[in-house]
């Protein structure tokens, strides 16, 4: 069986928990997990004779009026057996081994401060008992048949939770049942905990999803009544209850201690990351690679990888060495300041040749905006002083398909979210409206967002070499162009990092984080650590180097997933297609019991 072959490979992730839980009780209801008890006990009394002894506890509960005699359900026809069962078991209905009882319609009026404590949906999980109200003392006496009683079984009926059940093994005090909160009070010698592990598994859970009520999510007295229940014999049902117990323990504490493990493994990598960005970075980094297939085993950490090298590459920890070996090129021409000046005479040159507009003058960046002490040879300026130009598409009303090549497409927020340019979202330029051209995207452009998500606005992207033609930008995006001695792609590098995203955050405007819009002027007076031409190169190539590792390292995480996810649907099919079902003869309807159909008495 795959679920007990892999069971501790599957228990590793935190996530699995409840559907272990799930496939467990699965297996135990079709008698999977007890096959060995049962070859090690042949000799046990079969589930027909146990009904007979609850067929008279049945009685004598209805003499002592204690029950009403239920009405006869219809028998359960071939047709209607979900699986086949182990030899000596029976298919019941649950009314045929439990008294089942809707709660008593409570008014605000009948609550005080001291009495029966009510239980309501809201009061009850799988954990046991939440918040209580209180009703008078006087209503217990009434309310006899609404008593809540040890090894009861509670199910909502209504509501968001509908479905939900609870296994009362002991009864704190007194307590009442509200309407819309069914107690099943199961019949002796039934073992109740066995009974409960058949709530809440697929079998029952199915029924109540076919069930409920598209509008108000109900189930009916009628619809609890009639599930189906596979019943073993006592003994059996006792050692169902040992082995699920055993089990879930054992999920409950691989599951704790994956939990506590991730934690650790997240603190380390904080601490570990936090030495890489403010300690000596190469000896940090060397210490980090020996632990990479162990730390950074998962997406969030490999994001955290990710963020962190950036944050170390625009602070020219990442080319260090790169600076030793080339001090020629920081310093004299090649300093950033320097950098800035041919740039500062490009921008007055084009606007005297009026290609661009000249720019109002934006504020110094005074020692107190500064967030961190840059290397030799670089220095802070504002974004405008490397802009050429900013430009806007258009947004016309738009087909909502995407455009084949022929056609024009008007780009989606969406292309330029995410980090890559994706020319398929896009929508179609109806027949009849004419393109403008002069906003068609082309290769190297670099592109950002004014508005989005308080997440990604102003995320940007570089339009790759092999983009299509006959794509548009729309008002929403803007292209920014910049002199071309200056490397966009380092700069690509710094707006998308978390110096850039606290800037924007900080002067984007909206009414809600689902939609914030950023102006301009306010993308304009963005910082940014200018280092020499030639190093911004060489940062672009480190960057790009780590950012294939954080791939390989990701790609691997996805694989371990995927390999994981096609374990768990293989066990899924395994339980619920029943691939290894126990076989067995079955008599002849004519040979059962009215009202159910019964296998191997």
């Amino acid at each position: 069986m795959q679920l007990l072959k892999h069971f501790h490979k599957l228990s590793i992730h935190p996530k699995n928990a409840s559907e272990l839980k799930g496939l467990i009780l699965q297996l135990a209801i079709q008698g999977k997990l007890t096959a060995d008890w049962r070859k090690q006990n042949p000799s046990i009394e079969p589930a027909c004779e146990l009904y007979k002894q609850i067929e008279l506890e049945k009685k004598r509960l209805i003499n002592l009026n204690k029950i009403k005699k239920e009405k006869g359900l219809p028998r359960l026809s071939k047709e209607e057996i979900p699986y086949e069962i182990p030899e000596k078991w029976n298919w019941r209905r649950l009314v045929e081994l439990s008294s089942i009882n809707g709660g008593f319609a409570f008014k605000s009026s009948n609550y005080i401060d001291e009495g029966a404590r009510v239980i309501r949906i809201s009061d009850f999980d799988e954990n046991g008992f939440k918040n209580h109200k209180i009703v008078k003392h006087l209503y217990s006496d009434a309310l006899k048949s609404y008593v809540l009683e040890d090894k009861n079984i509670l199910i909502a009926m209504t509501g968001g939770t509908v479905g939900k059940s609870l296994f009362v093994d002991k009864v704190p005090e007194l307590m009442v049942v509200n309407q819309r909160v069914a107690t099943i009070k199961i019949f002796r010698p039934i073992n109740e905990a066995y009974i409960n592990c058949v709530i809440p598994t697929k079998l029952i859970q199915d029924v109540i999803e076919e069930a409920k009520n598209s509008t108000n999510d109900n189930i009916s007295m009628s619809n609890i009544k009639g599930f189906k229940i596979p019943l073993p014999p006592l003994e059996e049902q006792k050692e169902i209850v040992r082995i699920v117990d055993v089990f879930f323990k054992e999920v409950n504490q691989l599951e704790s201690l994956t939990k506590q493990h991730i934690k650790l493994k997240h603190d380390y990598v904080a601490s570990a990351l936090h030495q890489l960005a403010t300690q000596n970075t190469k000896t940090a980094w060397q210490e980090l690679t020996q632990h990479f297939s162990t730390f950074f085993d998962d997406v969030t950490n490999i994001k955290k990888l990710r963020e962190t090298i950036l944050q170390l590459a625009v602070q020219g920890k990442l080319t260090a060495d790169w600076r030793n070996r080339h001090p020629e090129l920081v310093e004299g021409q090649h300093h950033a300041s320097e950098l800035l000046k041919s740039i500062q005479q490009e921008k007055a040159q084009l606007i005297k040749e009026k290609k661009i507009k000249k720019e109002k003058a934006l504020p110094p960046i005074t020692s107190e905006e500064i967030p961190y002490e840059l290397p030799e040879g670089w220095v802070w300026c504002r974004f405008q002083c490397l802009i050429l130009d900013i430009e806007a598409g258009k947004s016309p009303k738009c087909d909502p398909e995407s455009a084949n090549l022929e056609k024009w497409g008007v780009i989606k927020m969406s292309a330029v979210s995410w980090g890559n340019f994706d020319p398929n979202e896009n929508k179609s330029l109806p027949i009849g409206v004419e393109a403008f051209a002069e906003k068609e995207i082309k290769s190297g452009d670099f592109i950002l967002t004014r508005a989005n998500t308080s997440e990604l606005i102003a995320k940007s992207v570089i339009v790759p070499n092999s983009v299509r033609p006959k794509l548009l930008l729309n008002d929403k995006t803007l292209r920014i162009n910049f002199t071309k001695n200056i490397s966009v792609q380092y700069l690509n590098l710094y707006n998308n990092g978390s110096q850039a995203r606290v800037h924007y955050k900080s002067v984007s405007t909206g009414t809600s984080d689902s939609m914030q819009n950023i102006s301009r002027d306010n993308i304009k007076l963005l910082k940014v650590p200018l280092p020499p031409l030639e190093e911004q190169k060489a940062i672009v190539e480190k960057v790009n180097a780590l950012m294939g590792l954080c791939d390989e390292l990701e790609h691997e995480v996805n694989t371990g997933k995927q390999q994981l996810e096609d374990l768990m649907q293989s066990v899924l099919r395994e339980v619920f297609e029943g691939k290894q079902e126990v076989k067995h003869d079955t008599l002849p309807m004519a040979a059962e019991p009215e009202g159910v159909y019964v296998h191997g008495n």
